[in-house]
């Protein structure tokens, strides 16, 4: 049985959409973010923020444009530089390459259900649960991932409880809503994960 739930590999292939930022600086290493745009097969695109340390963009050419291939983790952390908190969500990349192949959009996690899972309706009437996943770091650190499931997974994902071990498989998706601010409408960007399988840790194989 699994006594650790820390598995967190994502495999993004997409176009940069604008040139590195500086983002921050740890342990030495400074880190840049870029907007990576990957497309769904509907036609809608997905912008995801992704953090590199600066000695993989070494070699590099001008990335806006270029389709590229990163691997790494989904990382998150609370933004409170602004009025109240807000989880921002981006993908630590391990690897950034160029590449020719087609867009990709693939997430593997495991970790523990932190929040009771919420099942609820669409306007149009479809099944969705709301999930969040704790998914723990090395250093007793944890990264906190909204997860949403649809239909009749959403109908199953409803049924566990906090505390629960769940395997999950997915994509890591963009969402724009709008959120009023002193009565203003401001559109802002949500980011999660949508699950297209997952298992409890009840219906795993115990081996050993």
């Amino acid at each position: 049985m699994r006594t650790s739930w820390n598995e967190n590999r994502a495999v993004l292939r997409g176009t940069a959409a604008a040139e590195p930022v500086p983002s921050h600086t740890s342990h030495g290493t400074r880190f840049f973010v870029f907007p990576l745009s990957v497309p769904r097969l509907s036609g809608a695109e997905d912008r995801l923020n992704v953090v590199v340390p600066q000695p993989l963009l070494a070699g590099l050419p001008p990335l806006p444009g270029r389709t590229v291939e990163v691997t790494g983790e989904v990382r998150t952390f609370n933004n409170r530089t602004g009025p109240g908190s807000r989880l921002v969500i981006t993908l630590l990349a391990r690897s950034l390459a160029e590449t020719e192949e087609p867009p990709c959009n693939q997430l593997s996690l495991s970790g523990v259900l932190c929040k009771p899972p919420v099942l609820r309706r669409t306007p149009l009437g479809r099944e969705i649960c709301d999930l969040m996943l704790a998914v723990n770091r090395r250093y007793g650190r944890a990264d906190y991932l909204p997860c949403i499931a649809w239909g009749a997974l959403a109908q199953r994902c409803a049924g566990l409880a906090v505390g629960d071990g769940v395997e999950l498989e997915g994509r890591l998706q963009s969402r724009v809503y709008q959120k009023l601010v002193d009565g203003v409408p401001q559109d802002r960007t949500a980011f999660e994960v949508s699950v297209t399988t997952l298992v409890p840790a009840a219906l795993q194989t115990v081996t050993g």
